[in-house]
């Protein structure tokens, strides 16, 4: 007999059904014993009575027990309607009952919303935490949101790709994790902070139009909306200026919001544009929440921050990028980027999608001459045997008919987070890492065995 989905009970009245989940929890009335039986798609009331099937054994049920049960779908009297679940005006009325697993007591209880129990006990029993019905719910959706974004790009004509995860430190912002070679001895890979060199190295390649939902990693003080390894939406195009990756990312997010989150209100369309100079005196930060009403929900005020400087100094007083060395400066400041001139002035073509106060995106137009990327590291004081040993590849490709292009990448976890009005982004990964960077369900980070440092040639300082 196939397996029916509880959801899908609610039709079926008088016909019998092979249902499989947990226990969500057992009620004793008297005689009567009520099991909430629970899937991923909904809860059923089943109703065994002593001169029924498998009575004896539904009396030993407990939480979280995994079962199969035989039964038919039986009309619920109106008087006992439960209109607050899909499945409530229906009961299961047992044919067979089989226990598949017993559980232990649960670590937490799960039929709440979780937001009172302890992150230390959550994550360390997150195969337990994932059953409660918010967590559900947030995977589901964060797979929709995918899926739609995926179905939307491949219709406008782009590529997903994926990318290396194992790939080259290279100076980006952040630390690098890195992986240490066996066959080749004191050399190292570099897990990457994002495909930025792929995507580009793609256009290099006429791929045109790429995206994927890439798998990033930084090894950086974590807080609410940053986790060792994370996700972005990441896109490039080939033969656009601007106002083209705007204006398509725009429309993806609305259609997207439109779809997935109908409950959501777009405060502004088209979104409004806020120059960072306007930005950091108006509002005092980059990142401006424009919200007309604060306490709305479901109210999303998008917009976007251009006219970003292009590089700022350091606190050694050297330059360094604002966003990332590869962005392109606007068109009317290459000059002063080929000069090094009035290096403070010049604006780069970088645009940030804002969301309620969170950055949710950014990306920017290329260079894609090697001239122009080499005065960049220049004007960043790096020596020339630096550049040719970090980005000669780049530098390479450009030299070999790269076309002109530009891309955006965005936070994908913190765009899901906050669509679904969750405090950080843990709350829509299915097993993230502690605030403090611990996966502590399975006890990660963790020593290696000798006889694995021997392998890499690594020794421990201790």
């Amino acid at each position: 007999m196939t397996r029916t989905s509880i959801l899908e009970t609610k039709d079926l009245v008088g016909q019998e059904v092979m249902l499989c989940g947990w226990v969500h929890n057992r009620r004793d009335h008297g005689k009567l014993i009520f099991i909430d039986l629970r899937d991923r798609s909904g809860i059923a009331q089943v109703v065994f009575v002593p001169s029924g099937a498998d009575y004896e054994m539904a009396s030993r049920l407990r939480a979280e027990w995994v079962v199969r049960l035989k039964g038919v779908v039986k009309a619920r009297p109106e008087k006992m309607f439960n209109d607050e679940i899909p499945t409530g005006r229906v009961e299961i009325e047992p044919i067979e009952l089989e226990i598949l697993n017993r559980a232990e007591t649960p670590p937490f209880p799960i039929d709440t919303d979780g937001y009172d129990i302890g992150e230390e006990s959550r994550m360390s029993y997150r195969f337990v935490d994932l059953r409660r019905q918010r967590m559900a719910n947030n995977l589901a959706v964060r797979h929709a949101a995918a899926l739609f974004i995926r179905n939307w790009l491949s219709e406008k004509g782009f590529l997903e790709v994926e990318t290396p995860i194992l790939t080259k430190s290279t100076p980006e912002g952040a630390r690098d994790f890195v992986v240490p070679s066996r066959l080749y001895p004191g050399a190292f890979y570099a897990l990457p902070q994002s495909p930025q060199q792929y995507k580009q190295l793609l256009m290099a390649g006429g791929v045109e139009k790429y995206f994927q939902l890439a798998r990033c990693f930084r090894d950086e003080d974590t807080r609410g909306d940053r986790q060792p390894e994370f996700t972005q939406l990441d896109m490039e195009m080939s033969f656009v200026e601007r106002e083209d990756v705007m204006q398509l990312n725009e429309q993806l997010l609305i259609e997207m919001v439109k779809t997935i989150y109908p409950q959501k209100r777009i405060q502004e369309i088209p979104f409004p544009r806020i120059s960072y100079k306007e930005a950091m005196e108006k509002y005092q930060t980059d990142r401006p929440d424009v919200r007309k009403d604060k306490n709305d929900l479901n109210l999303l005020a998008f917009c976007w921050v251009v006219d970003f400087p292009f590089f700022e100094k350091n606190d050694e007083g050297k330059y360094t990028f604002t966003h990332n060395p590869f962005s392109a400066p606007k068109p009317e400041f290459m000059e002063d980027l080929m000069t090094k001139k009035n290096i403070g002035d010049i604006l780069t073509t970088q645009y940030d999608v804002v969301l309620n106060g969170w950055e949710i995106g950014g990306g920017s137009i290329r260079n894609h001459q090697s001239e122009a990327l080499g005065k960049v590291f220049e004007i960043m004081g790096f020596e020339e045997g630096r550049i040719a040993n970090n980005f000669g590849h780049m530098l390479t490709a450009f030299k070999n008919g790269t076309p002109p292009h530009g891309g955006i990448a965005w936070g994908f976890d913190r765009l899901v987070a906050l669509l679904n009005n969750e405090p950080n982004i843990r709350e829509v990964m299915a097993f993230p890492k502690t605030g403090d960077a611990r996966d502590l369900m399975m006890s990660s980070p963790s020593e290696l065995e000798e006889k694995q440092l021997k392998e890499l040639h690594l020794k421990i300082s201790k």
